[in-house]
């Protein structure tokens, strides 16, 4: 394994005993917001457990092709399912990668009560006929990742000296979720070496599940450097609704996944919890002491960032999947329609 260049949370110090919960909630306070990633240990998922979720990854990208294609993401106007090697794109570069998303299991909003493009992420995911226990599996391993977004979401309202309660009211009722299986083939001679482009997360929380390979990176003060496996651990990197919420006291990072190399595979599993989707992410009113270190969110005109919730993930959704965004949204340069200049504006806490 490579030397850990990323700084190392404990989860279980953030409710042990208050001398090293507050050592670590410092801790914790300063990774997000000069490097926006850590590893997260004391999480509670074993390692025999997560094992058992990267083979199952790798049993479904091992099934014949016809059997992957039949839950493709084409399919869905919820982007849940199936991608090929180079069907998502970051930057408009296709990415060297397979992978299969879900999200929350829900019925989709009917057409009479629909009234804004991103209501229709809201729905069922596709699951493989071949794989009848994916279903059970990945939808309670989806429930433990967010049981611990919202324990560190917790934690950075202490972080940022806010009421305990400051982000409930855009979680109430459940989160935001998404995770995705990620199967990673090795570098063909001449080929990109992109297996995901330079690009930051949309929502409040990612964590991802490595195997024993590396390929993830993250862009620092000092250039990009490697995240590689640590045993057991998880990384966590900051999204850019806590950015946006923070005013830029806490930062949403660059990052990448550089394709192994030939003859090599990589697996792993990222998981994106979000606020609500009919939520408006507040600005928070922080300390002077606290504001004084906010930058703001950062701006890069191509990539607008938007409060409302739903509007945010949705611009996702539709500039990395161009063929869903063509087939269920009729846009195929990956724009929709009702996304608006004022899903920008700040909302105070």
């Amino acid at each position: 394994m490579e030397n850990v260049s990323l700084p190392i949370i404990d989860f279980a110090a953030l409710s042990g005993a208050p001398e090293a919960r507050r050592r670590m909630l410092a801790t914790l306070g300063q990774a997000a917001r000069e490097v926006g990633f850590f590893y997260l240990t004391g999480h509670g998922l074993s390692e025999a457990d997560q094992k058992a979720t990267l083979a199952l990854a790798a049993r479904f990208f091992a099934l014949p092709e016809q059997e992957k294609r039949s839950v493709q993401m084409v399919h869905s106007p919820h982007f849940r399912g199936y991608n090929q090697v180079g069907a998502e794109l970051t930057r408009a570069r296709p990415d060297r990668r397979e992978q299969f998303d879900i999200m929350g299991e829900e019925a989709a909003i009917g057409a009479d009560v629909l009234h804004q493009p991103w209501q229709r992420l809201t729905g069922p995911n596709q699951w493989p006929a071949a794989l009848p226990e994916m279903k059970t599996h990945l939808l309670d391993w989806q429930a433990r990742l967010t049981d611990i977004t919202l324990g560190l979401l917790s934690a950075f309202a202490e972080v940022l000296e806010q009421p305990a309660d400051v982000f409930d009211a855009s979680i109430r009722g459940a989160p935001y979720q998404h995770m995705k299986l990620i199967h990673y083939p090795g570098r063909e001679a001449g080929s990109s070496d992109q297996g995901v482009g330079a690009h930051k997360d949309p929502g409040y929380l990612t964590l991802v599940m490595q195997d024993d390979q590396s390929g993830l990176e993250v862009e620092t003060a000092n250039g990009w450097i490697s995240a590689p496996p640590l045993a057991g651990a998880l990384v966590v990197n900051i999204g850019e609704l806590l950015e946006l919420a923070s005013n830029g006291y806490l930062k949403a990072t660059l990052h990448r996944v550089v394709s192994p190399p030939p003859g090599v595979s990589r697996l792993s599993c990222a998981f994106f919890m979000a606020a609500r989707l009919d939520a408006t992410v507040p600005l928070l009113t922080l300390s002077p002491e606290l504001a004084a270190q906010a930058q703001g969110p950062e701006s890069d005109p191509t990539n607008p960032l938007f409060y409302q919730v739903g509007e945010n993930v949705l611009k996702g959704r539709l500039r990395s999947h161009p063929d869903v965004a063509a087939r269920h949204y009729g846009q195929p340069d990956g724009t929709a329609q009702g996304i608006s200049d004022k899903a920008q504006e700040p909302v105070p806490a």
